[in-house]
């Protein structure tokens, strides 16, 4: 069994969940947070889950509180807020931490699968968010661990870590990479 697949994970009303559930799909998995500004990208990514779900896409949303305090009800108000909001229908999981001493091993398997490669200084966007974190939070700026809320790793059907995608990164900017991995099905 491959790694990805061999992790555990708490739905949002706190079964377990192992990922060997959504084995030979394309799995892109973001950490969430719905009262971050970038919660706009919720839209986007049920937009894809209604494109491609059909044909073996699995959003797997894992909200989180460690940036800012950007979601900070439980898991009932979270999913509530969410599909009242933006209309989710995609997997939402218990809160976990993404980053520091508690990090999920899960997390801790795709920031060591992905490194962080920076934000896309070519966009004003990417230059503030680069700015943000380096001057507001210089302590996860530096190493490959999770930077901010909606970084989000896409999945192969092998269960691979096939590409990282930083915050700034909106979610239909990742659709042609998400064909051509269906294709792999």
């Amino acid at each position: 069994m491959n790694p990805i697949y061999s992790y555990q994970v708490s739905s949002k009303d706190g079964q377990i969940a192992d990922l060997s559930r959504f084995e030979g799909k394309v799995l892109l998995i973001v950490n969430t947070a719905s009262k971050c500004s970038y919660s706009r990208q919720f839209s986007e990514l049920q937009q894809l889950y209604d494109k491609y779900g059909e044909q073996g896409l699995e959003i797997l949303a894992f909200p989180c509180d460690q940036f800012n305090h950007k979601e900070p009800g439980n898991n009932a108000e979270i999913t509530e807020y969410c599909k009242s909001n933006f209309h989710v229908t995609f997997p939402m999981f218990d809160k976990i931490e993404v980053t520091g001493t508690s990090i999920h091993p899960l997390f801790r398997h795709l920031v060591e699968k992905a490194a962080f490669q920076g934000y896309d200084l070519e966009t004003e966007e990417g230059r503030w968010m680069d700015h943000f974190v380096r001057e507001n939070h210089p302590a996860l700026y530096y190493g490959d661990g999770i930077k901010w809320n909606f970084t989000k790793f896409l999945i192969r059907v092998d269960g691979e870590v096939s590409d990282r995608y930083e915050t700034t990164v909106e979610p239909s900017m990742m659709e042609t990479k998400i064909r051509e991995l269906l294709k792999q099905r």
